[in-house]
């Protein structure tokens, strides 16, 4: 690795130490209907998105659930101490489509329907309040 790459590791390597994030790659859904889950909980706290995504109709909010218990995980561990109700909040989610399977269909006269399998990666950032509010 050259120098200035590593240099520019280096830095994102140092602004990652004081966020706190969850990933979740390669989801094999849509990325609009994960988007609608990842809507319902957007800027919310983070205990009271966990309720909303427990009791939501929608197969995708159990992978979101997750991984918001684990995007908390991460804050408790760098932090060394349990979070409380109502200290986190959702900072930012964001949905990006993957990767897309391209599938064929076969179609009447010989023909064939191209069928599209997409996925979605979903990244997840958790704040304190009073950080917020500074």
């Amino acid at each position: 690795m050259g120098a200035r790459k590593r240099i520019t590791a280096e830095q994102k390597k140092e602004t990652k130490k004081d966020q706190y994030f969850a990933k979740l790659r390669n989801v094999p859904t849509s990325p609009r209907k994960m988007r609608l889950v990842v809507d319902m909980i957007r800027g919310m706290e983070a205990f009271r998105a966990l309720g909303v995504l427990k009791y939501a109709n929608k197969e995708a909010a159990a992978r979101v659930e997750k991984l918001l218990r684990s995007a908390i995980t991460n804050w408790e561990e760098k932090n060394e101490r349990k979070a409380e109700n109502g200290e986190l909040f959702i900072k930012s989610i964001s949905v990006d489509g993957a990767r897309t399977l391209k599938r064929m269909r076969p179609a009447p006269q010989g023909r064939g329907y191209r069928i599209r399998k997409r996925s979605n990666h979903v990244t997840l950032f958790v704040d304190t309040k009073t950080e917020k509010q500074n």
